[in-house]
């Protein structure tokens, strides 16, 4: 795009101890497509799950959606500052964006973001598994069967239980 301007490296050290982490402390910000995605109606009418739609890539597809016309449903866990700032963007395109956080290791979360979108929406269209769970270790026997199973869950486990 002519006129855009990014933000070039070296970018300083931006740990997060928290997971999942957050987009607001970042420096500089992601760019999501807030100020540079142009939609052209392609979703209208449409409705849409995004799990981990509150940042990164899930923030930048809700935008995207929204831009084309899609109302979307925002699965996040529990960064509502993060969340809050999607559903902003999400209306500012005029559309509606539903928030709803919780696991979705948990199946009554998985049965509730589906529910909770039929009764806001009538419909789903279209469901972006995005919601992902990653940790980095130096050697296999750092993990533990606990670890194992709660990324299992997370990655695909949850992806199963929202379209079943």
């Amino acid at each position: 795009m002519t006129g855009t301007t990014y933000a070039a490296p070296p970018f300083p050290p931006q740990p997060q101890d928290a997971v999942p982490g957050r987009t607001a402390p970042m420096t500089p910000q992601p760019d999501h497509g807030e100020e540079s995605y142009v939609g052209h109606n392609r979703l209208a009418g449409k409705a849409a799950i995004i799990t981990g739609g509150d940042s990164g890539i899930g923030r930048a597809v809700a935008i995207a959606f929204a831009r084309e016309g899609a109302d979307v449903l925002i699965s996040y866990l529990n960064e509502h500052d993060d969340a809050q700032e999607t559903q902003r963007w999400v209306e500012k395109a005029g559309r509606r964006a539903v928030l709803m956080p919780g696991d979705i290791r948990d199946t009554a979360q998985c049965s509730g973001i589906v529910k909770r979108a039929m009764a806001e929406f009538g419909r789903i269209d279209i469901v972006v598994n995005n919601a992902a769970y990653q940790m980095t270790y130096e050697s296999l026997d750092e993990i533990t069967d606990e670890e194992w199973n709660k990324t299992f869950d997370t990655n695909i486990g949850a992806m199963f239980r929202i379209v079943r």
